[in-house]
């Protein structure tokens, strides 16, 4: 299961269902600077308000559309609909993550956040920070961090698939 930003979130929320209903069996996580808690509660949510490509504004935005106004940050969200909300226990017995998140993303620190909250659950996570990034700076391709952004990805993928 792969997404990147919001996709991450939506491919987050599949595993959870998938493994919460029976299946289709996914055998891997790939999560590229995931939108995963609605609460924006952390402090790169909170830091970063004026970033190149994502912000705070955007992240509230967002939210607020996919679950509707005055809903983000309230009780009751479910973890299905905000994967960030899970805790250890809800997350036990998903497949091993990839999780990949950039410096100055106001979304960085809810992907590290995950990949812990992961590996307290017994689920094998593999998380990478990548200095000097920006949510979307995957889109410069041809900085070398970018091309090391791939890198990684392309032999994480590689290990789950062909295990």
């Amino acid at each position: 299961m792969c997404g990147d930003s919001a996709g991450a979130a939506l491919a987050t929320a599949l595993t959870l269902l998938a493994r919460d209903r029976g299946g289709p069996a996914i055998c891997f996580q790939y999560l590229c600077s995931p939108a995963l808690d609605d609460r924006l509660a952390t402090a790169s949510a909170r830091h970063y308000t004026d970033t190149p490509v994502w912000n705070r504004r955007n992240a509230e935005l967002s939210w607020a559309a996919y679950l509707g106004a005055g809903v983000p940050g309230s009780d009751g969200v479910p973890s299905h609909a905000a994967p960030g909300r899970a805790g250890a226990g809800e997350l036990a017995g998903l497949p091993p993550a990839f999780v990949s998140v950039m410096q100055f993303d106001p979304l960085r620190d809810e992907g590290i956040a995950y990949a812990q909250a992961l590996l307290a659950a017994g689920v094998h996570a593999e998380l990478h920070v990548y200095p000097g990034t920006f949510h979307g700076a995957i889109m410069v391709e041809h900085a070398a961090v970018i091309r090391r952004v791939t890198q990684d990805a392309d032999a994480a993928l590689r290990r789950a698939l062909w295990r």
